[in-house]
């Protein structure tokens, strides 16, 4: 096995030579091609995903898992349409960053390019083997894929349709490599290997981002779970803070940037805790919180310390944001613009928002077209991995013969 990866790993690093050659309108006419292939290979896509979806339920695995792995005609066209989408993104790869001229007329450049090669750990999610080659390809990137046990037929043949679509429009040869075996070990190999691989982002849960983190000899981006707050101040306004709360909460509760923990500050709580008790009731959302909650809420539940913590104001929910949440995504409503200011200054999180749901922390939403996952790291991304977050950068330098004193 260690010699296959090490093989795939030489591979993609000479294709890497050969994207950077590849024009802005190159680039996006093979995403047009992949796009096409995934909808001229829907039958033997569906009929790979329907192998995947029957033996996850032989397995016993959840339904929302389930819902996550299971494919149709509706779901390939939103894989193309997304495709097409980053086709018509602009291409960061050569944006110029900045330019200056020193006094000795030395002219410099700061000139966004590819990383080079990116290896992907994921689980369960087919689209983002689409997704994640789409957006490394766009800027100029090599791509190794390994996808997790629950959609590997899935994975298969759409990793497949895309380097038959491309290929044909021109992609260079293992430019788009997937690792079609889920044994462990695989993830050892790949996280060794710092001569061909320049990046490695795994996506799923924490034993898998542990395991990779651990054994990486190359830099790792980290795209945890979030643990998402939204804090109503004593200003808030209480019909904003329930809409903001409930869509936060419920419009997609299995998601990375929906709300697991509210804090209210006390001199409001039981008057807001009646109005939100009923609308979250009966969304069949359990309520856990400490002795002040349960008094104020009926039918809540005890919290345990990796719950709650108790909090009195904006500088201890400050605090206790810092301290318990994952750096991912908190808010605040209020209309006090003073106490927004500092929680937005204070709060150490990839996203901070003042009176907005926590389900804006996306790449779409934000106006990126697209993104490959959500960074709770501080280098090099944080928060929504766009095209430009998929890229590094190099200086240019131009003289006349210009020697060092």
């Amino acid at each position: 096995m260690r010699d296959l990866i090490l093989g795939m790993g030489r591979r993609a690093r000479a294709a890497s030579r050969g994207l950077i050659k590849l024009s802005t309108a190159q680039k996006n006419e093979i995403l047009h091609a992949m796009a096409q292939e995934i909808l001229a290979e829907q039958d033997a896509i569906l009929t790979a995903n329907v192998g995947d979806v029957q033996r996850a339920e032989h397995d016993g695995l959840n339904a929302a898992l389930l819902d996550r792995l299971r494919l149709n005609a509706k779901s390939l066209e939103s894989i193309a349409a997304a495709i097409e989408n980053v086709a018509a993104l602009p291409d960061p790869v050569g944006e110029v960053l900045a330019k200056w001229t020193r006094p000795n007329g030395l002219r410099l450049r700061k000139v966004r390019v590819p990383i080079g090669v990116i290896a992907i750990i994921y689980e369960s999610r087919p689209n983002v083997t689409s997704d994640a080659a789409a957006l490394c390809f766009k800027t100029g990137n090599a791509t190794i894929l390994r996808g997790g046990s629950d959609a590997i037929e899935s994975n298969r043949a759409i990793a497949g349709s895309l380097q038959r679509g491309g290929e044909r429009a021109g992609l260079p040869a293992y430019s788009i490599q997937f690792i079609d075996f889920t044994d462990h070990e695989s993830v050892d190999h790949l996280a060794a290997m710092d001569d061909y691989i320049d990046l490695i982002i795994p996506r799923g849960g924490h034993a898998l981002i542990d395991r990779v983190v651990r054994a990486s000899r190359m830099p790792v981006l980290k795209h945890y779970h979030g643990i998402c707050h939204v804090y109503v101040h004593s200003a808030a306004d209480f019909d904003m803070a329930a809409q903001i709360i409930l869509n936060g909460k419920c419009q997609k509760p299995g998601v990375c940037n929906a709300v697991e923990t509210l804090l209210v500050d006390r001199g409001i709580a039981k008057y807001l805790y009646p109005k939100l008790a009923e609308l979250l009731r009966v969304r069949g959302v359990e309520i856990r919180g400490d002795v002040e909650v349960l008094s104020h809420w009926p039918g809540a539940k005890p919290a345990t310390e990796e719950d709650w913590r108790t909090v009195t104001g904006l500088e201890e929910a400050v605090a206790h944001i810092n301290g318990y949440g994952s750096h991912h995504t908190d808010a605040i409503v209020t209309s006090d613009e003073a106490a927004a200011r500092t929680f937005l200054h204070e709060v150490d999180s990839a996203v901070v928002l003042w009176n907005a749901s926590t389900r804006f922390n996306d790449g779409g939403e934000f106006g990126f077209g697209a993104e490959i996952g959500i960074s709770t790291d501080k280098l090099h991304a944080r928060g929504p991995m766009a095209l430009a977050e998929l890229c590094s950068y190099k200086y240019v330098v131009t003289g006349k013969g210009h020697v060092r004193a």
